[in-house]
């Protein structure tokens, strides 16, 4: 058969020109349908304007001290917005001149680079590294990665434009730049110009100058391997580029494009706040956890806490001397910390096998947490020791016993006998108590055996008042933990919270006021609500007469007692303008050393001990290694410091320059320097021998007469003489 179109009839062949061109432009039209449904259908999953215009990006939440300044973040994606306005201009340019020059004239998409890119995978035969991006679809990319998907293929890539030519239709120019610099990567999970200036360079976004924005544009890129810290050449190279095309394209001139190159890289990451109070931080976090959850992470919340930047360096540096002074003493035994000072991991096992310890310091009025330190490094132990740890009280217990006493309505001038005793136990063993000196002192006063710290009085006194009154009385005044009612309870055989510690300890600076620590001012949201708003927990526990003479005699232990290392020209030398007060602890065989001080602004805890409850060294006291450093701290708190370069970096934190000399030596350094406890109407003052306990008089020496504080009604009524003592019975145990 032929294929002659001559044997078509002859009207047919003059029509089929016409059906041609009709036939093709049905084949035309259905492909250009079929291409626009494809293109609309392309991207079902991809967000809708609407998403786009409420989309809102994952911020972290910030933790701040009690003045507002930036303690911590904390968040999946540390992320801070900084709106485009508050940069410095070349900033913005450095970002347009290395990734999208033509961003202020396309439309989202840009013709040359596709071209250029489309070239490039004909050339490698590949998508990999692929290019040609406007910042605009980079943007849709970060901003969409989990509906547009991120592999390098052709669909991927009409998603983007989708998103792309969306956004652009409803955000302005600036506003998709601003975006873009707050959500992109820039290596090691800081996401954000903000988050990534403070991390690389130590300042705010704004204060950048252009060979650090030309850096930070270089990096989102590829963010490990632009990293300036892993990797600096290649790092220098592209910034290099940046600033090069910043010159080419009129941002900078020639001179001031070579000078920037010459500008350091950063080779560490920037001293941040957020290695500042690490316990304080978590235990915060937990506290936000229970109580917000996911919005934690992800909702920018805004923590206000009682944190005081100032005062926890003055707690760490002055718990680093202690340990270091411990370390250093003839006979000290046990691994060193610098052993493990460059182990960036956690122990296997919860203890450590060096020297720890813990301080705390609170508003006593406010119970406020003003400086914690919870352990020697956070990167071995997270445990909380202030928080979490039970370790036994020692000596640091017994003025719960004094305060039951006093309360009972039995005096400070009250005479016991410092001797030998032998206690049954309930097992039918003998317990035979020991003072920690083989010295025995005979008849003395309680406010004498408390201002020593001996054993047998605290005891017996304890006896005398009944345990079971002593144990409500710690309870009462913030002690939570169990308390047995034996006779050891008395000398602090009973294992305590350090937290609670100080919290019970605080009643004593309020006179009778229980306030529970708390680490929360109040928490806000991205937009100033607050969300909650903690009020302190107060009680009055105690009556103020009877914790004013027991505050007394605390003052006592600090001043010639076993805490006088407090008062130590060589050792903590606190000068006596500051009223202080407290009692030292120590546990059998030095497994524990604690002080226990406040003063009327500011109560303070301080322990040294092994994890593994374990002797520290021969002879570790409280009053020899813990009640220095409790000194050194509130010296530097109320006068500062002797050491000229600690003094200076305190005082420009506080926003006062490198020039402090004048403002140094005004009344208060970080705290003004409290008035003392008030001697309160109602309390009676007697003069009395502190031999008998009974009123001094002319017949008793001289030098053993003191002024005494009673409770009306307790105050002694008979004089001294040289025939004897009126001495209570002790009663059986």
């Amino acid at each position: 058969m032929s294929n002659d179109n001559s044997e078509l009839p002859n009207g047919f062949k003059a029509k089929l020109p016409k059906l041609l061109l009709l036939a093709t432009g049905f084949f035309a039209f259905g492909a250009l349908g079929g291409g626009w449904g494809a293109w609309r259908n392309l991207c079902v999953d991809c967000p809708s304007i609407a998403q786009i215009s409420t989309w809102e990006p994952e911020q972290t939440s910030k933790i701040l001290s009690h003045d507002g300044r930036l303690v911590a973040e904390i968040g999946l994606e540390r992320r801070t917005p900084v709106a485009l306005e508050t940069l410095p201009e070349y900033v913005a340019q450095a970002f347009v001149a290395l990734e999208d020059k033509r961003f202020y004239s396309h439309h989202g998409f840009d013709i040359r680079g596709i071209l250029r890119s489309a070239v490039r995978v004909v050339v490698n035969r590949s998508f990999a590294g692929g290019g040609g991006s406007t910042i605009t679809q980079q943007l849709a990319r970060n901003m969409f990665s989990d509906r547009i998907g991120r592999e390098k293929r052709i669909a991927r890539k009409l998603k983007e434009l989708q998103v792309a030519l969306a956004l652009e239709h409803t955000y302005s120019k600036d506003q998709i730049l601003e975006a873009y610099i707050n959500q992109i990567n820039y290596d090691r999970g800081w996401y954000g110009i903000q988050t990534a200036s403070r991390n690389y360079f130590g300042k705010n976004a704004s204060e950048l100058n252009p060979a650090e924005g030309a850096m930070l544009a270089a990096i989102p890129n590829r963010p490990a391997y632009f990293n300036p810290i892993r990797n600096p050449e290649n790092a220098r190279r592209r910034r290099n580029l940046a600033l090069g095309l910043m010159v080419r394209q009129g941002y900078l001139t020639e001179v001031e494009g070579e000078e920037w190159k010459g500008w350091a890289l950063p080779e560490a990451q920037a001293e941040t706040r957020e290695g500042l109070a690490p316990y304080f931080q978590e235990w915060v976090r937990q506290m936000l956890d229970d109580r917000f959850g996911d919005q934690l992470y992800t909702g920018g919340l805004i923590v206000h806490t009682t944190l005081d930047l100032d005062i926890q360096k003055a707690a760490e540096l002055s718990m680093a001397e202690g340990w270091a002074e411990i370390e250093a003493r003839p006979g000290y035994e046990h691994p060193l910390y610098e052993e493990f000072a460059d182990l960036s991991e956690p122990f296997e096992i919860s203890e450590t096998p060096y020297l720890q310890g813990l301080f705390i310091a609170l508003d006593p009025q406010s119970g406020g947490v003003r400086a914690m330190v919870g352990g020697r490094d956070f990167r071995h132990s997270k445990f909380n020791r202030a928080t979490q740890a039970l370790r036994q009280a020692g000596s640091s217990f017994k003025p719960f016993v004094y305060t039951a006493a006093l309360a009972s309505g039995i005096p400070a001038s009250h005479i016991l006998v410092d001797a030998p005793v032998i206690l049954p136990q309930v097992t039918g063993e003998e317990w035979k108590p020991q003072n920690f000196t083989e010295e025995f002192l005979g008849p003395i006063t309680i406010r004498e055996g408390l201002r020593r710290s001996i054993n047998l009085i605290a005891i017996k006194l304890g006896l005398e008042v009944g345990l079971e009154t002593v144990a409500q009385t710690a309870q009462r005044m913030g002690i939570r933990t169990e308390i047995e009612r034996f006779p050891s309870t008395s000398i602090g055989a009973a294992e305590v919270i350090p937290l609670q510690m100080a919290e019970a300890y605080s009643t004593f600076a309020t006179l009778g006021t229980r306030v529970r620590p708390q680490p929360i001012l109040r928490v806000e949201n991205p937009e100033g609500e607050i969300l909650w708003e903690p009020q302190p927990e107060r009680a009055q526990v105690l009556d103020s007469l009877t914790t004013r003479i027991m505050v007394s005699m605390l003052e006592d232990v600090v001043t010639r007692g076993t805490g006088a290392n407090v008062r130590a020209p060589d050792r903590g030398a606190l000068p006596y303008e500051v009223p202080a007060a407290g009692k030292t602890g120590t546990t059998n065989d030095g497994t524990n050393v604690w002080f226990m001080g406040f003063t009327p602004n500011l109560m303070a805890a301080v322990w040294f001990g092994m994890d593994r409850p374990i002797n520290i060294w021969e002879r570790a006291t409280g009053g020899g290694d813990a009640a220095p450093v409790w000194g050194q701290f509130m010296r530097r708190v109320y006068y500062g410091d002797s050491t000229q370069v600690y003094a200076d970096s305190v005082f420009q934190a506080r926003g006062y320059g490198a020039d402090t000399t004048a403002v140094r030596g005004v009344r208060g350094y970080l705290l003004p320097i409290p008035e003392p406890w008030p001697i309160l109407p109602g309390l009676i003052s007697r003069q009395v021998d502190n031999r008998s306990g009974l009123l001094a008089s002319r017949w008793c020496p001289a030098d053993s007469a003191y002024t005494e504080y009673y409770l009306p009604g307790t105050e002694p009524t008979e004089f001294c003489d040289q025939t004897g003592f009126r001495i209570r019975r002790i009663p059986s145990p």
